[in-house]
């Protein structure tokens, strides 16, 4: 296929040429100090561009993966996906946040906002399933949202996933030393080292989880296909210990431990909403896995929605056997099923508990691990990180530095960190970037470039504005008002119904999906924007501040560094027409500002 009277292939190979270790910062604007004040001189008008371009599929399909030098292996199926997915959400949803939401926040009726959270995350899995589907690539989210949204949000979302994956990676690690520890009947203390003239909470060191996650990297370096053979044995595993864990809880179970149902009522269902929704992350992180899916047209669709149904009844089960079993006052918030089972007179089958969990624990690192690496990796062939965090290697086919970085980066965040502060970073990042996504898939569905009018472009864009607006005015009045009045939701919420109402009554389509759609667009996105913002107004303030400072160590990053390196890149590449790859959000550009998406 031509373009411009060059060969796809020829750009390819072309854009995915060999890079010197030091080229990361051997672009024009970094030649010298004179070229680097000038390039910051010109920021705002090389922002303004990053804002309004888009990539398009084939781009991030040919060009941008082409820059990893050597093809990830496509040696993945459906049951692989599935195995991956059911790792990840057991690993985090059970083992990592049940304990602390079970005690502490929804209490017994924490298996109710895991149905609920279940529910709302199945409408965000439609919307990445759409995406995987049509743009196959290690990039996942990041990767989505460079093509709908542009290349700054792509990037802001891109740190945030980042940030998400290390923390939820900290966190599961620290709780393997915990259920290692219940297993040899000691306390989680025993294993860490206390330095008591650090800072509280960052003065219980675990040198066990930096050991575990060091054996992951391994892993997770040798072979993707091999991960899997080890999380497909993993999985029988986890399903006789669900299994035992189900049939052992209720038959020790008590309705009198059901009988406070809700004590913090239902806002304290939907505070541990907000938290629990990132249990169910875990097809975020298999969505990556989508470049070395074998066929993701039928794959990703039957592993996405298919893990997904099956995660949510596993926990629901386990959450409501547990506080049957044991009053939710006593659940122990680091392990908290084996403590109990010892707690209702089965103390031998704590050991049977732990060590199960234990092994869930490791593969959901393993999970964890592939995927946040080819998160980076994907962002580093755009040239926003070095580019040797690309590099594909050609015997095992794997991101091996970005995989042996990501995981690092964890142990040393998991070797201090403890768990209540892991905790409260994390959901506000999945709750954020599920929401662009949603967003994007409207974007993808109702607006192309060159055949979208003018019109039909900004009633999209009021439609939109209208369903944002009215989804933070409801979440903003559940977040700040302790009082139970109904009277402005019903101001806010049929504005969101009217504006979905509008888009899909005078928007029209301007994209067909090719090979796999989400169903009832617009009002399938339309209510994942609204459940995930409204989520958001759950969360409390210290967790907000906690997201505002790493956004803004993004943004200086972004400004001083990543804006001026990608746009060097695509200066050299010569992308400075839509027929080489990009194309304009909100029409031509003016002479003074080319397109420049690498």
């Amino acid at each position: 296929m031509e373009v411009d009277g060059a060969t796809v292939d020829e750009g390819v190979r072309r854009r995915g040429r060999s890079r010197t270790k030091d080229e990361f910062l051997s672009g024009k604007s970094f030649k010298s100090w004179g070229n680097y004040l000038q390039a910051l001189m010109e920021t705002r008008s090389r922002f303004m561009n990053r804002v309004f371009t888009r990539s398009l599929d084939s781009t991030e399909l040919h060009e941008i993966k082409a820059r990893s030098q050597h093809e990830m292996k496509k040696n993945l199926t459906r049951w692989d996906l599935i195995w991956f997915c059911i790792s990840a959400v057991i690993c985090t949803g059970i083992v990592v946040l049940s304990g602390y939401q079970a005690k502490e926040v929804s209490c017994p009726s924490v298996g109710l906002s895991y149905a609920v959270c279940g529910i709302s995350a199945m409408l965000s899995a439609f919307c990445y399933t759409e995406f995987a589907v049509e743009i196959p690539v290690a990039g996942g989210s990041f990767a989505y949202l460079r093509v709908e949204l542009g290349d700054f949000m792509a990037f802001i979302a891109g740190g945030n996933i980042l940030l998400e994956n290390v923390v939820v990676g900290a966190a599961v690690a620290r709780s393997w030393t915990s259920y290692f520890a219940t297993l040899c009947n000691h306390q989680p203390d025993d294993f860490r080292m206390v330095v008591h003239s650090m800072p509280e909470n960052l003065d219980h060191l675990d040198p066990i989880a930096v050991v575990v996650l060091s054996i992951i990297c391994v892993l997770a370096v040798l072979s993707t296909k091999g991960s899997s053979r080890f999380n497909y044995i993993a999985y029988i595993i986890h399903s006789l210990v669900i299994l035992f864990i189900v049939v052992a809880g209720f038959s020790k179970a008590d309705t009198k431990n059901y009988s406070n149902f809700a004590p913090f009522g239902i806002r304290g269902v939907f505070k541990s909403l907000a938290v629990l929704f990132f249990a169910y992350a875990g097809f975020d992180v298999v969505s990556t896995m989508a470049e070395e899916t074998k066929n993701p047209a039928r794959d990703i669709p039957l592993g996405l929605v298919g893990s997904m149904v099956i995660t949510m009844a596993a926990c629901c089960l386990l959450t409501t056997a547990l506080c049957l079993m044991y009053p939710f006052q006593e659940i122990d918030k680091e392990a908290p099923f084996p403590v109990a089972f010892e707690a209702v007179g089965l103390s031998w089958a704590k050991y049977i508990v732990s060590a199960g969990t234990l092994k869930v624990i490791t593969t959901g690192l393993l999970v964890r691990g592939i995927g946040q690496a080819r998160y980076l990796t994907h962002i580093a062939r755009t040239r926003m990180m070095p580019p040797r965090l690309a590099h594909v290697h050609p015997k095992t086919g794997t991101p091996v530095n970005a995989t042996i970085v990501m995981l690092t980066t964890t142990a040393i965040v998991a070797f201090f960190t403890d768990l209540a502060i892991l905790a409260s970073l994390f959901h506000i990042s999945t709750l954020f970037i599920f929401m662009l996504v949603a967003l994007a898939l409207l974007v993808r569905r109702y607006y192309a470039s060159g055949e979208t009018t003018t019109t039909d472009r900004n009633k999209l864009i009021a439609f939109i504005m209208l369903i944002l607006g009215s989804s933070i005015a409801t979440a903003t009045y559940w977040g700040l008002s302790d009082e139970n009045d109904w009277i402005p939701y019903v101001i806010t919420v049929p504005i969101w119904f009217v504006a979905t109402l509008g888009l899909r009554v005078f928007v029209p389509h301007a994209r067909k999906p090719k090979l796999w759609g989400v169903p009832y667009v617009p009002w399938l996105p339309s209510a994942s924007i609204a459940i995930n913002i409204f989520l958001l107004g759950s969360i409390d303030g210290a967790s907000f501040i906690r997201f505002g400072i790493w956004n803004a160590g993004l943004l200086l990053y972004y400004f001083l560094l990543g804006l001026h390196v990608s746009y060097d890149a695509a200066m050299e590449s010569g992308e400075t027409d839509t027929a080489n790859g990009f194309e304009e959000v909100l029409g031509p550009q003016s002479p003074q500002s080319p397109p420049y998406l690498p």
